[in-house]
C-alpha cells in the first residue's frame, strides 16, 4: 500500500522522538557518570551543529538566516538546550535514567496548561481527568521513602522539574516562532547556539575537561550515538513535526520514551524499579492518554 511521502515523514518523525529520544537517558547517564554534565551537553550539541551545517554546504541548503530567526533560534536553543537538556544531564548525577524519564513523562500536562495560560484554549472535561491523574501520579512518584532520605535525589528532581516546565515552554513558543524555513538549518542554530551557551557555562562553573580519547568504550559510543541519533536526528524531526502537527501531539512521545528508558536502565545499568513507581508510572501515562485522547496524530 502506498503511503503518501508527507505521511510517511510524520510516521519517521514520531518514531525518532518516540524510541531514539527514549533511549537517550540511558547514554546520558552512562556519560555524565565520567563527564561533567555541561560539558558533556556542550560537545554533544557544537559536535552536532557542526555536522548539521557541513551537511547543509554539501546539500547545497539555505544556511542565512535574519535577526528574528536567530532571536527565536537562541531563544529555543536556551529553553530546549542550554537549560531543558544541559541542567536535565546535570540532575541525572542524583536520580535513575527510569526515574527522570518518568518525571518527563509529565511534559503534556505542563503543554496543556501553558497552552490554557498563553493561548487561552479550552481544556477538554478529559483534559481535566488527564491532569489530575497526573499531578496524582507525579506525587506517587517522587513521594518515596528511599528518594525522601536522599536530599541529592530531591534537588534532582526539582531542576528535572524546572527543566521539563522549560522543554514545554520552548515547544509552544517554537511552534509559531519564525524560524529557518529548513528544519534540518533550523536544528543546526540551535544545536549551535544551545551548546555555545553549555560550553560558557561548563567554563564558569569550573568543570573539569578532558579529552574524548581518555573516556571510557561506553562514554565514547553513548556519546557518539546521542550527537548522531540523539540530537541531528530526532531533534530534527521534533522541530519537524512542531510545524506540522500540534505542540500537544508531539508531546505524546512521553507515552513511549519512560517505557524504553525503564526497561533499559533495568536491563543496563541494573536500576532498581519500586512497585510505587511502577503503580505511579500507569497512573502517570494514562493521565497523559486523557489529555490527548481522541487526537489523532498522524
Amino acid at each position: 500500500m502506498h503511503i503518501p511521502r508527507y505521511r510517511f515523514l510524520n510516521i519517521a518523525a514520531f518514531f525518532a522522538i518516540y524510541v531514539i529520544w527514549g533511549s537517550t537517558y540511558l547514554l546520558n547517564k552512562i556519560v555524565v557518570t565520567e563527564i561533567p554534565p555541561f560539558l558533556l551537553a556542550s560537545i554533544r550539541f557544537l559536535s552536532a551543529g557542526i555536522l548539521i551545517f557541513t551537511i547543509a554546504k554539501i546539500l547545497n541548503y539555505n544556511i542565512s538566516i535574519n535577526k528574528r530567526q536567530f532571536i527565536n533560534s537562541t531563544i529555543a536553543g536556551f529553553l530546549f538546550l542550554a537549560y531543558g537538556n544541559g541542567v536535565f544531564v546535570w540532575a541525572l548525577k542524583y536520580v535513575d535514567s527510569g526515574f527522570a524519564a518518568l518525571l518527563a513523562a509529565m511534559q503534556p500536562l505542563f503543554v496543556l496548561v501553558l497552552m490554557r495560560i498563553i493561548d487561552k484554549e479550552k481544556i477538554l472535561p478529559k483534559a481535566y481527568i488527564g491532569v489530575s491523574l497526573g499531578i496524582l501520579g507525579m506525587y506517587l512518584l517522587v513521594n518515596q521513602q528511599e528518594l525522601q532520605a536522599n536530599q541529592n535525589s530531591i534537588i534532582g528532581i526539582l531542576m528535572i522539574l524546572t527543566c521539563i516546565i522549560s522543554w514545554s515552554y520552548g515547544s509552544v513558543f517554537v511552534a509559531k516562532a519564525e524560524l529557518p524555513a529548513n528544519f534540518f538549518v533550523a536544528t543546526g542554530y540551535q544545536m549551535l547556539i544551545g551548546g555555545s551557551i553549555l560550553f560558557i557555562a561548563s567554563f564558569l562553573f569550573g568543570e573539569k575537561w578532558s579529552s574524548p580519547l581518555d573516556w571510557s568504550k561506553p562514554a565514547q559510543i553513548s556519546m557518539l550515538l546521542l550527537i548522531l541519533f540523539g540530537s541531528i536526528i530526532a531533534f530534527t524531526a521534533f522541530n519537524y513535526l512542531l510545524k506540522v502537527v500540534s505542540a500537544e501531539k508531539v508531546a505524546t512521545s512521553a507515552y513511549v520514551n519512560p517505557l524504553i528508558a525503564l526497561v533499559l536502565g533495568w536491563y543496563i545499568l541494573d536500576e532498581h524499579i519500586s512497585l510505587q513507581s511502577i503503580i505511579a508510572a500507569v497512573i502517570l501515562l494514562t493521565g497523559v492518554y486523557f489529555i490527548n485522547r481522541k487526537k489523532r496524530i498522524f
